[in-house]
């Protein structure tokens, strides 16, 4: 007995639909699987975009000085909140500015401090910082005009203020050339910035900025946050980061307090966790395809039982034990095809209400992801249907024949 394709494409569609149920059940559990290994590789492909986005619109081209030592990545704590033996000093800001291979230098301070005009007021973040610091980190102005260029240390009390701000204490009122307080003092409104965004948790249009020598009167400190470093080329960077630490080290007698790190190399450590926490989300996923086919091979079973006495009339019309095989194989893998096809529609369809719930999170399944995806639902559905299948073809057609 010879059969065609056709042929074993029409029994095994026949015995799939004579199950709904028993078919709906499966392609269940294969679509499931196929769509947490694509929504989840999502996720994680996603964060690592986002950090790199992020990271990537600090600016161009970045060293920058951290407060305390760290002999990793120097993202410790200590390095964070600025509490080291020895700060960072506009003096420090201001040597390295005779290094000729930096381009701008802009020094930080930041804080928290309640700003009021005609009796609205609201907490507000602080940026102490210079000129330079708009075009480090590709800020746009929407109105007016930003920090005056000139000394570090010159406290003149102006101020920039982000566009919730404006519209915060100033309602439909002017902003430009009002005074406003910050704490016990009155700042002269010269700038508003555009609606830039958020980056690395900073929102800068619930923002202020002043100078930085102004801050530090605000705030009582002289000691800087960070100092932001913007390099004349990508290959003078790690020069730039050595004289760095060496000019610091000589500058704090011989001690090395303080953390240099490059934008690339922060972009590169996280882009290595981020994808290998990818690959490790993918393969937990994974995971739920070969429970998949546990079931398929499970069903399959109860459906050669089912179905012997049609084996059996097959084998005693003298069709080959291999034939038989590779009915019960064809019919898994249609399974698995269609259940992956489900998976795949599923798992982007979820890919998408994941970027409308998050917008900033580009959650889009990478390629590699879904053709892994198709290619371990057909290899389950194939694996775990060896053994219906060979159970199918070691019937004896004379008691199958009875249902036996």
């Amino acid at each position: 007995m010879k059969t065609s394709l056709r042929d074993i494409t029409v029994f095994s569609w026949g015995a799939l639909s004579g199950y709904p149920t028993r078919t709906i059940l499966m392609l269940t559990a294969m679509a499931i699987g196929v769509a947490s290994v694509i929504m989840l590789t999502a996720l994680g492909e996603g964060a690592r975009r986002y950090v790199s986005n992020e990271f990537s619109s600090l600016g161009t081209n970045l060293v920058i000085v951290f407060p305390g030592y760290s002999e990793t990545s120097g993202l410790n704590s200590v390095a964070m909140v600025g509490t080291t033996p020895r700060d960072l000093t506009l003096d420090d800001a201001q040597a390295l500015t005779r290094n000729l291979n930096i381009r701008r230098i802009a020094p930080i301070n930041i804080g928290s401090i309640n700003a009021s005009f005609q009796g609205r007021s609201r907490e507000v973040p602080i940026i102490g910082s210079n000129a330079e610091l708009l075009n480090i980190r590709h800020w746009q102005l929407a109105q007016g005009h930003f920090l005056p260029a000139g000394d570090l240390d010159r406290a003149t009390p102006v101020c920039v203020i982000g566009r919730n701000i404006k519209d915060q204490l100033f309602a439909a009122q002017a902003a430009l050339g009002q005074w406003i307080r910050l704490g016990d003092r009155r700042f002269r409104v010269i700038g508003i910035m555009a609606s830039t965004g958020r980056s690395i948790g900073v929102d800068v249009q619930d923002t202020i900025i002043i100078p930085v020598a102004s801050a530090q009167q605000l705030f009582n400190s002289a000691s800087l946050f960070r100092i932001l470093l913007e390099v004349k080329t990508r290959s003078a960077i790690e020069s730039v980061k050595q004289s760095t630490i060496e000019l610091l080290k000589e500058r704090h007698q011989g001690k090395r307090d303080v953390t240099v790190i490059t934008q690339d190399a922060v972009l590169k450590t996280f882009d290595r966790i981020l994808g290998a926490l990818t690959y490790a989300i993918g393969g937990i996923a994974a995971i739920s395809l070969a429970v998949a086919g546990i079931l398929i091979m499970n069903v399959m079973l109860v459906a050669v039982s089912q179905r012997t006495a049609e084996i059996g009339l097959l084998k005693a019309l003298g069709a080959p034990s291999r034939q038989i095989v590779y009915l019960i194989l064809f019919e898994a893998i249609m399974l698995s095809i269609f259940g992956a096809v489900l998976g795949v529609l599923l798992g982007e369809l979820g890919c998408f209400a994941i970027r409308l719930v998050f917008p900033a999170l580009p959650a889009y399944s990478p390629l590699w992801a879904v053709l892994t995806a198709v290619a371990v639902s057909l290899l389950a559905g194939f694996i775990f249907s060896l053994l219906p299948a060979q159970q199918a073809a070691r019937l004896n057609p004379v008691l199958a024949l009875t249902g036996k």
